[in-house]
């Protein structure tokens, strides 16, 4: 049996009927600590013989919650940790592992950071050197991934244009763009390309919802300057992304976000 067979086999036999009627994706522990925690919350909340409503009831969430944690989808809290530690006398394992999780990278960050984007009623941005991604041209998104030295640029520049679809779905979500002012004389791309990147921005900064400001150069030294960063506010929570060199990390911490 192979382990992601034994996987499924495992999780059959212990699930409740509650848990078999809404199967959870499977995450492999061995991706990252953030899906070795996420596997070992089901593991022993199965083990346990509890239902997703009991242990939300238990760390005073939402089932909905505990099922996005153990998909991986989002991130546990100290203090829930702690209560699961004391709950199945773990002698501090989940307090351990999401001390270690949050001091290093997580490979699958991404995955979690698009759910959040999809899922978002408002959405703060300041980008200080590029375009946000969801406010990108085609062109302008190809010669960035192009820079970066993406090998499938195809296939992620159809990703990137696929984000942007939640922009024009009846009820999309309010975006409030700060750009610092070097965003709008980078020539990305060359002359023309950067001509219609610029078109693009004032067309849709006249849609119902959208606000876009730009702090000028003149203003010198500022804390934008240390990096950009988007929040994302959706029904439940706000969690916010730090852009970094090569990818990115996502603060779900109230307070870090704040």
């Amino acid at each position: 049996m192979t382990w992601p067979e034994y996987v499924v086999w495992y999780s059959w036999t212990l699930c409740t009927p509650e848990v078999r009627m809404a199967p959870l994706p499977y995450v492999n522990p061995d991706d990252s600590l953030w899906s070795w925690l996420a596997f070992d919350l089901r593991r022993y909340r199965e083990v346990n013989g509890q239902t997703q409503t009991e242990v939300a009831r238990i760390i005073g969430v939402s089932k909905q919650q505990v099922h996005n944690i153990e998909s991986g989808i989002r991130k546990l809290h100290r203090k829930q940790a702690e209560i699961l530690d004391a709950l199945w006398g773990t002698a501090g394992h989940f307090a351990r592992l999401l001390k270690f999780a949050k001091a290093g990278h997580d490979p699958n960050w991404f995955k979690a950071f698009v759910a959040y984007e999809s899922r978002a009623h408002t959405i703060k941005t300041y980008t200080l050197a590029v375009v946000h991604g969801l406010l990108q041209t085609p062109d302008y998104a190809r010669a960035l991934l192009a820079a970066g030295g993406v090998a499938n640029i195809g296939a992620s520049l159809d990703a990137r244009m696929a984000r942007q679809e939640i922009l024009s779905r009846p009820s999309p979500p309010e975006m409030w763009v700060l750009m610092n002012e070097s965003v709008l004389d980078q020539p990305v791309g060359g002359p023309s390309v950067m001509r219609r990147q610029l078109a693009h921005l004032l067309e849709i900064s006249e849609r119902p919802g959208m606000w876009l400001r730009v702090i000028p150069r003149r203003v010198g030294a500022h804390m934008g300057l240390d990096g950009a960063f988007t929040v994302y506010s959706t029904q439940a929570e706000e969690v916010a992304y730090l852009e970094a060199f090569g990818g990115g990390r996502l603060a779900e911490d109230s307070s870090e976000v704040g």
